[in-house]
């Protein structure tokens, strides 16, 4: 879902005669509103891994007492913890704010902008087991394995979209532990209707392969796109 219309005509240009499968954990609105209507074809895979435990997810408004009693349940069970906090500005003293939570846990940063040697020896460092929490951005979302990560804490998780929330709970419970994903909202701030829909759609859909449900529900809340033009999403006002 990463790749939008312009780049996936752009490869299929490439070759005139061109067969294309798309692999997603979550498709767009677009693709699988195409997928319903029958101009694509459609498999979806239910069957979870061996040993798999659905992952338990809330929503908290951001609260120390219940920030730090989940990093410290996973460290003293032996696990690790990551902490996606989606500013770089602003990471830092997150990290230090951690810190000072919970002075016997061993704080990581990560993002985007770090060199990549920076960011390589980190991630490696995490990997090993050198730290306890890596306090980051969403550079995490796709393609990191770490069974030993059981905990993930999203903060302003309200301003993410539903398949992105997908994505990024899915990097913890890669084991047969029981993971814990927490969706931290501002505390007295009022959430917009789409925001609530989403983390209400995320806490709901809490069960192994229930992509498919997210997407659904996330066509219904955004709409479900141009099927002629670019749009990924949207109501289509009216076909000419």
């Amino acid at each position: 879902q990463r790749f939008g219309v312009r780049h996936k005509e752009q490869l299929k240009k490439l070759r005139r005669l061109v067969d294309v499968l798309t692999l997603t954990a979550t498709p767009i609105p677009r693709t699988l509103h195409m997928s319903l209507m029958g101009a694509r074809d459609m498999s979806i895979i239910n069957t979870p891994p061996q040993d798999r435990l659905p992952i338990h997810t809330e929503i908290l408004a951001f609260d120390e007492a219940r920030i730090a009693e989940a990093i410290h349940r996973e460290v003293e069970r032996g696990g690790q913890v990551y902490f996606v906090h989606n500013r770089v500005q602003s990471i830092q003293r997150l990290a230090e704010y951690v810190s000072e939570l919970l002075p016997h846990v061993r704080v990581a940063v990560a993002h985007g902008q770090m060199g990549a040697r920076q960011l390589e020896r980190i991630m490696l460092g995490f990997q090993e087991r050198r730290y306890d929490c890596l306090v980051c951005t969403m550079i995490i979302e796709s393609g990191i394995d770490i069974p030993s990560v059981n905990t993930i804490l999203v903060n302003r998780a309200d301003t993410l979209g539903l398949s992105q929330l997908y994505q990024i709970r899915g990097r913890v419970g890669r084991s047969n532990e029981r993971a814990y994903a927490y969706l931290l909202v501002p505390k007295g701030k009022k959430l917009s209707r789409k925001s609530r829909m989403r983390l209400r759609a995320i806490e709901e859909f809490g069960d192994l392969g229930s992509g498919f449900n997210i997407a659904m529900r996330d066509m219904e809340i955004r709409g479900a796109g141009n099927l002629l033009g670019a749009q990924q999403h949207g109501f289509i006002a009216a076909v000419g």
